[in-house]
């Protein structure tokens, strides 16, 4: 058993290294000009004497990841007479039987790093560029549909001879200013002379995506002042009170149900619902009161994934949404009527001077932008007095 177990890890690992580039080849003498270049190649005799060879010239590190699976191999060490030197540094306290080794430093290219939140409002909004640190867009002021629309344009039925009434429509102006957002850090030289991956490059996909992270956090929950406006703080967005009689932090089917139906026409093909995780609960136990009985609202089976729509629209979660049971923990929005005004995109800088006296790089990300909802108020419809909008939120349940 023991030999079959053996061929098939040597199987196993020789796929491998076809996988991470084959056999080793000939080093070039441009790789190591003080040394013969060493024929590594398997089955050659003098592949034990060449190996050690190469170890030195590399100072005991190996060229390249497919040697380093290469030296692992039991009949390739037989070859050689031996276990490798470099494989020696790399051992884990232990054999290679009994507890494997490690992957030499010099081929960890990656650290990992805890994933972020995928952007919620940016790949679904309107986004302008803006040639200078302001921009003004005009609108068209529509609060009330009650006897016109667009903010003034009405129609009448009027007899022959009749007097033509006509209105303005009433026009407005959005106003985006250009407010900044700083990503920084600092790193000791040390730490980017000795690390073993490539940490300035690592730096800039790190804030590449803090950057989509905190615009993403400000687009929902910003106040407007130093930073975008966020639809919890914009005036337009529609708030849902809660049921009589219904608990603090829950959420329930007719919540969800008054929500829906506040959204504005056009926008309910195109909205998503975003929710805190702790939402979750809420949801999967939800119910409907039917008669003297009653059925789930989800119906998962705890096998597969459970439902991702609400009224065969996405729900995304997010733990940039408020908490539950206060407003902002679940809502019900189209993000076409978002608009973002980028100045800047986000350009990356380093500097040794600023920390000049401890050895330290200073790294910095600035992004120029601003945000805010289309819409400046609710809508009144045409008949009924309930309120209509592009962002419809849950109030508070306490």
């Amino acid at each position: 058993m023991a030999e079959v177990a053996r061929a098939v890890a040597e199987t196993a690992i020789k796929e491998a290294v076809e996988k991470h580039g084959g056999q080793p080849q000939r080093l070039p003498m441009s790789e190591a000009p003080n040394t013969p270049a060493p024929d590594l190649m398997l089955g050659n005799p003098s592949a034990e004497a060449n190996g050690r060879a190469q170890s030195l010239a590399l100072n005991g590190k190996f060229r390249s990841f497919g040697e380093f699976l290469t030296s692992i191999i039991p009949s390739v060490q037989m070859q050689r007479g031996g276990m490798d030197e470099r494989l020696v540094k790399v051992l884990a306290g232990s054999s290679g039987d009994q507890g494997g080794f490690l992957v030499p430093e010099q081929f960890v290219s990656d650290i990992m790093t805890l994933a972020l939140e995928m952007s919620i409002v940016r790949p679904r909004a309107l986004v302008m560029p803006m040639a200078s640190d302001t921009m003004r867009i005009p609108a068209v002021r529509d609060t009330t549909h009650a006897s016109t629309v667009f903010g003034g344009v009405q129609s009448l039925w009027t007899p022959e001879s009749g007097t033509i009434t006509a209105n303005e429509p009433t026009f407005s102006q959005l106003m985006f200013t250009a407010h900044k957002l700083v990503n920084s850090t600092i790193v000791s030289n040390e730490l980017l002379a000795d690390s073993a991956i490539g940490l300035q490059a690592l730096l800039t996909r790190m804030f590449a995506e803090a950057n989509a992270y905190f615009q993403d956090d400000a687009f929902l929950n910003g106040t407007g002042v130093g930073q975008p406006t966020g639809i919890l703080n914009s005036s337009g967005l529609v708030s849902v009170a809660k049921e009589s009689g219904q608990s603090a932090t829950t959420i329930v089917a007719e919540n969800l149900d008054k929500m829906y139906s506040r959204m504005l026409g056009p926008s309910k093909a195109r909205a998503v619902w975003v929710a805190h995780t702790n939402t979750f609960p809420q949801l999967a136990a939800m119910s409907r009161s039917v008669g003297s009985g009653g059925s789930a609202v989800f119906v998962a089976n705890m096998v597969g994934a459970p439902p991702v729509t609400i009224y065969g629209r996405p729900v995304i979660f997010s733990e940039k949404c408020q908490t539950l049971g206060t407003v902002g923990d679940i809502y019900f929005a189209d993000f076409s009527q978002y608009i973002i005004a980028d100045r800047q995109s986000m350009t990356m800088a380093a500097s040794e001077h600023v920390r000049f006296g401890t050895d330290e790089i200073q790294f910095r990300g600035i992004s120029r932008l601003d945000g805010k909802p289309w819409l400046e108020t609710p809508l009144t419809p045409r008949n009924g007095s309930s309120t209509l909008g592009h962002f419809v939120a849950l109030a508070t349940r306490s």
